[in-house]
């Protein structure tokens, strides 16, 4: 055996010993803890799952710093309240919002464009109400066309470019609150399929190829955060109903709205049976162009009730 010297002993001493404290200090599973979780998954109480799924993905003050423009997007385009699934529930914005205000935010709206009467739409759906409990000017149904302004789409596919809501042009935030339900031209509507209700006239998109537009729009309005409500789930009939309602009590959230979107299609039944997500084309397309994941096996999903 080659003999060392002393000092070379106790460098390599020195040496084992700072990887051995390195080992201890941050162990493989505490390493891995400290990445945050791809997907929460909570079921429970409204109020609370919410807080606890957006807390699973490090709290909203890790979106929402002081004085951010924040813009929530529910769905509130149809003139029917929480028991039809078609528009997210009050609570999940009402909670939102108020997270949003006490992480800082200068100004939260709740913005969609509706497909029914606006003041209906509003008022039936229960979001009008929810959120004046917080702010009498935050809720909007957004319908006037000097409220748009055009944005282009540098990398889109099939929509080049589209007019959006100038707040949301304008928002340091954008949240994503959909509910969960089925769509008859799109499979599902989920977050992706919800940045729609942003623009000035969605129609064309309808004209053109739908799923690839809906990624091209993705690209373009890319929430910070997603936030989806399958308290209820509309399982056919969507996107109005009336159709089948699910009542899992369940909230997703993610930073990824991909992911989020490919685990609420394998979460839940839709039309009578299961899919994958890659069955939903606009999903497996932003995928393919890297707008997120579906790949939920390899993602970190953290699972939770209240």
């Amino acid at each position: 055996m080659k003999r060392i010297d002393r000092r070379t002993f106790l460098k390599q001493l020195q040496g084992m010993l700072c990887v051995t404290g390195a080992s201890l200090l941050f162990p493989p599973g505490l390493r891995a803890a400290a990445k945050k979780p791809d997907i929460a998954v909570v079921k429970g109480e409204i109020e609370s799952a919410v807080q606890k799924a957006v807390g699973i993905l490090g709290g909203m003050g890790r979106f929402v710093k002081q004085g951010s423009r924040v813009v929530i997007k529910p769905n509130m385009s149809f003139a029917s309240g929480p028991e039809r699934a078609s528009n997210t529930h009050p609570l999940v914005v009402r909670t939102l919002a108020k997270m949003c205000r006490q992480s800082g935010a200068g100004r939260v709206l709740v913005l969609d464009n509706p497909l029914a009467p606006a003041e209906q739409c509003i008022e039936n759906s229960g979001i009008g109400a929810a959120c004046r409990s917080i702010d009498k000017d935050m809720a909007h149904t957004v319908t006037d066309s000097s409220r748009f302004s055009e944005a282009a789409i540098d990398s889109g596919k099939s929509l080049k470019k589209t007019d959006v809501m100038k707040e949301v042009l304008n928002a340091d935030v954008l949240i994503a609150a959909p509910v969960a339900k089925s769509h008859s031209s799109a499979g599902v509507s989920l977050s992706m399929k919800g940045m729609m209700g942003l623009i000035s006239n969605r129609r064309v998109m309808h004209r053109l190829d739908l799923h690839e537009s809906i990624v091209d729009l993705a690209s373009l309005l890319t929430p910070q955060l997603t936030v989806i409500d399958a308290t209820r789930v509309l399982s056919t009939g969507g996107p109005g109903g009336p159709g089948k309602v699910l009542t899992p009590d369940t909230i997703i959230a993610s930073t990824d709205m991909v992911a989020a979107d490919a685990y609420t299609v394998s979460a839940f039944e839709w039309y009578g049976g299961r899919y994958d997500p890659d069955q939903i084309r606009h999903i497996r397309l932003a995928h393919q162009r890297g707008l997120g994941s579906m790949d939920i096996d390899r993602l970190r999903i953290k699972k939770a009730s209240v």
